[in-house]
């Protein structure tokens, strides 16, 4: 069974709308921790339109909590990354004007960028995983880069409008996932999964983790953070 990491950045969109301290996405990281989670994702955006520098900081104090921080290879949010120290970095693409990540990463355009980012967080020990979008060329130059994980972008099988388009997808990220494998690269996966569609992704042979965010945080205003994360514990089981 996949591990499950939940991005919290929409408790601190939530924070942000009146910008006072509530809620506090660390209450939230403990919260999904006591549910049964195994890591807490946040995105540190360069316009730091949510999470903070000084919730990374705290979130990275939580005892027995994996932090996965998401990035971009802007030199500022790389050194902060190294300053703050999260267990792991997943890089990511990213433009200021989009509401959320539109795509994966393109290492193969990007690759002597990306690689001096590698080796950079990786001189920090801190583990390093790149988003991209299922395609063997991605993979093969994510390992070039020096990176030994990777995440499947989802989106594509998440917004798929067809069972027939949806199969189409899901047999994507099967076989691409298997080729990540055979390549020794440890394989995650996330976008837009949510309790309609994740049981499918869930059971792709292999797949190390999956990371949710807005779904579980949306479920929450409803059920309350505790029981949405256990609703999709159980969906991934």
């Amino acid at each position: 069974m996949p591990k499950l990491g939940v991005n919290i950045d929409h408790v601190a969109t939530l924070r942000e709308a009146r910008k006072i301290d509530m809620p506090d996405p660390v209450d939230a990281a403990y919260l999904c921790l006591k549910a049964g989670c195994n890591s807490i994702v946040c995105h540190l955006r360069e316009d730091r339109r949510h999470i903070k520098d000084d919730d990374v900081l705290k979130l990275r104090k939580i005892a027995n909590a994996r932090l996965n921080l998401e990035m971009s290879v802007a030199p500022d949010i790389v050194e902060a990354a190294c300053r703050l120290r999260p267990d792991q970095s997943t890089i990511v693409p990213e433009r200021r004007e989009e509401v959320t990540t539109e795509g994966g990463l393109d290492v193969v355009k990007f690759e002597k960028k990306i690689r001096k980012v590698v080796a950079r967080l990786e001189e920090m020990h801190i583990d390093v995983s790149l988003f991209i979008n299922p395609v063997r060329k991605q993979i093969d130059a994510s390992i070039n880069s020096g990176a030994r994980v990777i995440e499947l972008h989802t989106g594509r099988y998440a917004n798929t409008n067809s069972e027939s388009a949806r199969r189409k997808q899901l047999d994507v990220l099967r076989a691409t996932a298997e080729y990540a494998l055979s390549k020794g690269l440890e394989v995650n996966a996330g976008h837009g999964l949510n309790y309609d569609n994740v049981w499918d992704v869930a059971r792709i042979d292999g797949i190390n983790e999956l990371n949710i965010g807005h779904s579980i945080i949306s479920r929450s205003v409803f059920t309350g953070l505790y029981a949405a994360v256990k609703e999709m514990l159980e969906l991934i089981k």
